[in-house]
């Protein structure tokens, strides 16, 4: 039986351990055959180094403590639903995306036009799901908000927002 901290290393870190495991069998196949496993085990390596890459940001992102609230992506919404608030958002009316202390706690903060601000804990469960319909955004910088999510910090940070002529500001005088 496995320790439950040491299964949730392991599934957040998944994606990096499957690309590691990749790569080690293309360099096997590299050092060991000739011919056709010899190039075979060059794209392994290849690939498993792509898998790497976003298996660590992705590891980064996700959170491995339970917090307040569950998060589903479904169809294009994400949709929140927590112990005192939540809501729903459509990932294209989107305008803005920041890290927020809400409540005591590090939430992300999904802004829309003309609607409620919603408010998700980092630690909510399924959170991990928002590394997907976030990079669907245009513009947003992955690295960028990894790296951001990872600060430890209580004051806001603007992860994205919006650049287009909808959402503009535009002033008459």
């Amino acid at each position: 039986m496995i320790r439950p901290e040491a299964k949730r290393a392991l599934w957040r870190w998944r994606e990096v351990l499957f690309g590691l495991t990749i790569t080690c069998l293309g360099y096997l196949w590299v050092i060991s055959y000739f011919g056709l496993l010899r190039w075979l085990g060059i794209i392994l390596i290849l690939v498993g180094g792509a898998l790497l890459f976003i298996g660590f940001q992705r590891g980064r992102f996700r959170s491995d403590q339970d917090g307040p609230g569950v998060l589903q992506v479904v169809e294009g919404q994400i949709a929140y639903f927590g112990p005192s608030e939540g809501g729903l958002v459509a990932i294209s009316d989107l305008s803005r995306i920041s890290l927020v202390m809400h409540n005591r706690e590090r939430c992300w903060q999904l802004d829309q036009a003309g609607l409620a601000t919603i408010y998700i804990p980092v630690t909510a469960k399924g959170t991990d799901h928002l590394f997907d319909a976030f990079a669907t955004l245009p513009g947003l910088k992955i690295e960028n908000m990894v790296q951001k999510l990872t600060q430890d910090s209580s004051k806001t940070i603007l992860i994205w927002e919006r650049n287009d002529i909808s959402s503009s500001k535009i002033y008459l005088h």
